[in-house]
């Protein structure tokens, strides 16, 4: 569904990623693992289409994507859920998962689309008309990927969902990961806790230093306590 071939990604003259290449089929989590400053984020904003300049080929279900704007690749159904969440402020949780319906046909039953949002994120639903900015980091956290998935996506980039959150939160999150996986969602997951990473992937790439080290099965790599002490320890 996703295959990335020989891409090159900069920020101003630094060459963060060299030749990366990895692929994602369609009903897969893939998680893409590594140290602090390994590429992991420059590489899911390169298939997002964050990054001015990259090189290389991006295909989403078969099309060459790379040169597309950002919101174009949105509406081909790639959705992105950043580290930072990028919650709006001064509006409420209601009208920032609206925003993930701005560019989206589901906005013609936008109402239906929340209401069921709010059914699948309890804690959200209690708070659809309270300021999004005034939740806890793992509530605003929880209302990025609501965000990002209103728009039923088919594939989803996650990067470093459980930074900064606490363990119940990380736990319900993992857990709608598991339902999206299920739901047909593919996933792309960038994760520091390498653990409960690959506990739900069914692959798993590691990055070191701009490029890929490693691949194989996530159950492979959960037995490997060598390699995750070389190329994943914080």
């Amino acid at each position: 569904m996703l295959e990335i071939n020989d891409l090159h990604a900069w920020y101003g003259t630094s060459h963060v990623l060299q030749s990366i290449s990895l692929k994602v089929n369609k009903g897969e989590l893939v998680c893409l693992i590594g140290r602090n400053g390994a590429g992991k984020t420059t590489t899911v904003k390169s298939v997002a289409g964050l990054i001015a300049r990259t090189r290389g080929s991006v295909r989403f279900e078969g099309e060459e994507i790379l040169g597309l704007p950002a919101h174009a690749r949105f509406a081909r159904g790639l959705a992105y859920v950043p580290e930072e969440r990028r919650i709006v402020p001064g509006l409420s949780v209601r009208e920032n998962i609206r925003l993930g319906l701005l560019a989206s046909p589901l906005r013609r039953r936008e109402s239906d689309v929340i209401e069921e949002i709010a059914e699948t994120f309890p804690r959200l639903k209690e708070r659809l008309d309270q300021q999004a900015i005034t939740m806890s980091g793992g509530e605003q956290q929880m209302l990025a990927i609501a965000r990002a998935v209103a728009s039923q996506p088919k594939f989803v980039l996650l990067d470093e969902p459980s930074e900064g959150i606490m363990p119940l939160l990380v736990d319900e999150m993992f857990e709608y990961f598991n339902t999206l996986k299920k739901r047909g969602v593919t996933i792309l997951l960038i994760e520091q806790n390498v653990e409960l990473a690959l506990g739900i992937a069914d692959r798993a790439y590691i990055l070191d230093q701009g490029e890929i080290v490693f691949t194989g099965t996530a159950q492979a790599m959960l037995a490997d306590a060598a390699i995750q002490e070389r190329y994943c320890a914080v």
